[in-house]
């Protein structure tokens, strides 16, 4: 059995977003040469970050489960099967975010839409994988990790 999903998401549009008001603002602050760099460089940021979030894809690559971020591949993660130790149906919170977060306590989170995800444990170890495809994710990884 294989498994690829592929969850669109909506934080690019923010991305996108703050490039156009940094931008703006910057053409605001052109008499300001310190102000109007930063502003620019902050505005080409965000746009050169907006295509890596536009989906995230999860998928089996035989020895570990991949989770990347696109459709330009800047952002992913690569986790072991013999690794996970644990594997549980969860939701994020607001405190989680969407992206690539972490957070004390409650370990690494890879989303990018929703709250819906799935825990996997590795030892002392926690990574959440958002999915809008839960279910089937998870009975993939108990098959996969025996």
């Amino acid at each position: 059995m294989q498994y690829r999903h592929t969850q669109r998401g909506w934080v690019h549009y923010i991305l996108y977003a703050t490039t156009v008001l940094m931008l703006g603002v910057a053409w605001g602050a052109r008499g300001d040469p310190v102000a109007f760099w930063i502003l620019i460089g902050t505005g080409l940021l965000t746009g050169a970050l907006g295509p890596t979030f536009h989906h995230l894809t999860v998928c089996d690559e035989v020895d570990c489960l991949a989770v990347r971020y696109g459709p330009l591949p800047m952002f992913g993660k690569r986790i072991r099967y013999d690794e996970i130790t644990q594997i549980d149906a969860d939701r994020t919170t607001l405190l989680d975010g969407w992206g690539i977060h972490y957070f004390p306590g409650r370990g690494w989170t890879y989303n990018i839409s929703g709250f819906d995800c799935v825990k996997l444990t590795m030892g002392r170890r926690v990574i959440r994988v958002g999915s809008d495809d839960v279910e089937n994710l998870t009975e993939f990884l108990r098959q996969r990790t025996g």
